[in-house]
């Protein structure tokens, strides 16, 4: 019978299974010592160049760990990101800021999504101190790598943020800034979210500055049933900012439904704070809602009041890297327009008005006080150049003890340093007067190009503002000023232009009292020999502007009653006048005086007085106009436009224009001899 020989595999079994437990024993033993030896702190360097390349300045860290669980823990300790190098000779051993320990929890898992998820961040010790490089800029100011628009990073998501001990120190000399921000997280009571504090105590703008911020630590997206919440309010010497309510999306504003409170003495005051050149203002109020949408903050829905006027709209800001965008669109009920004088470089505000300031009103009796009329403020030309704005404002009612004006529209943009206001119309009853106004400040002096239209101004209109003075007409003309400066004051006074005005169909006292710019009273009326009441058939006015000094070419008022000339110059530069008045009565008059009526002295408060050493000629109204220096046949053109063809002043000018046999009576002329 055969013998079934058993195979020799034992041996080698054994042999195999002897060799695998050592291999997996040398397995362990080498994972044990990789455990045991493993140093983090090997990628040091690697971190250390990615974040100084990433930041471009220095960047140094003491240690690095790594807690590797399902979502792993990063901890690095002693973060210091280093000044820039021009600090280096004076602040040896200073930096920009420094971190205790950054504790990183990270969902590694999201990446593959293109998504960095921190579940949770928290910063301990944090410490900074901003201040100006010896070049002026801001040691804060990182000069990163230009990033690839076609490929945006991936997005950041942060769960909960924890503060421990945060502290910085920021000091800007170019804004009048000491000021120090503490920030950390409360933590929750029971059943409560923990809120993240932040505040701000010293001097901005050269005024106290205090601010809180409370919000949740929880910054990751929220539900609709249970919003991210958010309290801000800041105090910076007068100006007053709360901000109150809730975010979907804390992380990028969004969701939001925030209301925002501003609050001051002046609205100019709110530049240092917001980038937002404004003018001068009375005492405001405004609220409205606040968010963040197309990369635009928005305060809509605003309303609330400026000085004794209300103000409401709508208002969008574009941060920019040059210089930001500002579009508004605003609208008031009802403007005082004191409270506008700040555009014109005068202090706003209304005596009287419940909010009004003692240093406004100390600024209004000083500019009162002064011996000249015109204002001398300066443009603030960095506020010009700081932000590109487009501007719409209506306001349907306007109120003023002077003027007869209705309302305003005004288009502004300034885009680069820049402004055009086009237009700036007010309207007079039924007519208007409407500018368009080009100011260049990309230059040190102002250049500044201003067109205004007279369109059928109804001088009734006017005139209902008087208590002695009616009349009735239609104002037209035009007139136009090209000129440099840095204040309205300067501008008049440099100014070159010309301004044409023309009537028909009013009442002649009235109108002088207007143009005079006087309350000249009823014994002027007299003293020229003019009724209060008599039919004007025509007014004709046409000065020359030439470096500041206004001079008249024609001012003639054909009445039923009498003729009216004037003559005469303005000097804008040093704000005096020097004008005459002279009447030709059409009827033998008791009360007249046969002399003219001369306006001499400061703008501000000239002399009113008849010329008693130089009588009054008289003559016809021929006579008269042949005086005036303006070929009046050339102005009817310009009184057709304003007037339109059929008004006695076209009439009048076709018949002071026609050659003097056809105006001339008939018979013979009387020779020298007589």
């Amino acid at each position: 019978m055969p013998t079934t020989l058993q195979p020799r595999r034992q041996p080698e079994r054994r042999f195999a299974s002897s060799l695998g437990a050592k291999l997996i024993a040398i397995l362990l033993i080498l994972i044990l010592l990789v455990v045991l030896l493993w140093d983090w702190n090997w990628f040091k360097p690697l971190l250390e160049s990615r974040a100084s390349a990433a930041l471009n300045r220095p960047v140094t860290i003491a240690n690095l760990d790594v807690k590797l669980r399902w979502h792993p823990w990063i901890i690095v300790d002693d973060i210091v990101v280093a000044n820039p190098p021009e600090m280096t000779p004076e602040m040896p051993d200073g930096s920009l800021a420094s971190v205790g320990q950054l504790s990183v929890h990270i969902n590694p898992w999201a990446l593959f999504d293109g998504k960095v998820v921190l579940p949770d961040l928290i910063i301990d010790r944090l410490r900074g101190d901003l201040r100006p490089a010896p070049s002026g800029a801001g040691n804060w100011v990182l000069d990163l790598p230009p990033g690839d628009p076609n490929q945006p990073g991936p997005t950041i998501d942060i769960g909960t943020l924890s503060i421990i001990d945060g502290t910085a120190h920021v000091l800007d000399p170019a804004h009048k800034a000491d000021f120090v921000l503490t920030a950390h997280t409360e933590n929750a009571d029971a059943g409560a979210e923990a809120k993240i504090i932040i505040t701000a105590d010293g001097r901005y703008s050269a005024q106290a500055i205090t601010a809180k911020l409370i919000g949740g630590a929880v910054l990751g997206l929220r539900d609709p049933a249970n919003p991210y919440k958010i309290d801000f309010t800041a105090a910076n010497g007068a100006t007053k900012i709360a901000l109150n309510g809730t975010l979907l999306d804390p992380l990028r504003f969004g969701g939001a439904n925030v209301s925002l409170e501003l609050q001051g003495n002046d609205l100019a005051a709110l530049f240092p704070l917001t980038n937002i050149p404004l003018p001068e203002t009375p005492p405001y109020k405004l609220k409205g809602m606040l968010d963040y949408s197309e990369q635009k903050i928005r305060f809509t829905d605003f309303h609330g009041v400026v000085g004794s006027s209300d103000l409401g709209g709508d208002l969008y800001y574009l941060p920019r890297k040059d210089r930001p965008e500002i579009t508004a669109n605003l609208v008031s009920q009802k403007v005082v327009f004191a409270d506008l004088a700040g555009f014109i470089g005068a202090p706003p505000g209304k005596d009287g008005a419940a909010n009004d300031t003692k240093q406004q009103k100390a600024e209004r009796d000083k500019q009162e006080a002064k011996a000249t009329l015109l204002p001398d403020q300066p443009i603030n030309l960095p506020k010009l150049r700081a932000a590109d704005m487009h501007v719409s404002y209506k306001a349907e009612r306007i109120e003023t003890d002077d003027l007869p004006l209705d309302n305003i529209i005004a288009v502004l943009d300034i885009v680069d340093g820049k402004l055009t206001m086009k237009p700036l119309s007010f309207a007079v009853g039924t007519g208007a007067i409407a500018l368009n106004i080009a100011l260049d400040g990309q230059q040190d002096q102002v250049h500044a190009v201003a067109d205004i239209d007279f369109r059928k101004v109804d001088l009734g209109h006017i005139l209902k503002k008087s208590t002695i003075f009616r009349g009735t007409g239609v104002i037209a003309g035009s007139g136009r000023i090209d000129t440099t400066g840095n204040s309205l004051k300067t501008m008049l006074g440099r100014g070159d232009g010309q301004l044409k005005l023309f009537m028909t169909g009013g009442d002649l006292s009235a109108i002088l009292i207007d143009l005079a710019g006087l309350d000249l009273g009823n014994a002027l009326l007299s003293a020229i020999g003019i009724p209060r009441r008599t039919d004007l058939r025509c007014m004709i006015a046409d000065f020359g502007l030439k470096d500041g000094q206004v001079d008249t070419r024609t001012l003639l008022l054909d009445t039923t009653e009498a003729n009216v000339i004037g003559s005469g110059a303005i000097n804008l530069t040093d704000e005096k006048i020097d004008y005459k008045l002279k009447t030709e009565p059409k009827h033998f008059n008791i009360g007249s005086l046969p002399a003219p009526i001369i306006i001499k002295g400061p703008l501000k408060s000239p002399s009113v007085a008849p010329e008693y050493k130089s009588l009054a000629l008289r003559g016809a109204a021929a006579a008269i106009l042949g005086v005036v220096a303006t070929p009046l046949a050339a102005l009817i053109p310009t009184v057709q436009l304003g007037l339109g063809d059929d008004n006695d002043c076209v009439a009048l000018l076709k018949t002071v224009g026609a050659p003097p046999s056809a105006t001339r009576p008939k018979g013979k002329s009387k020779g020298k001899g007589g």
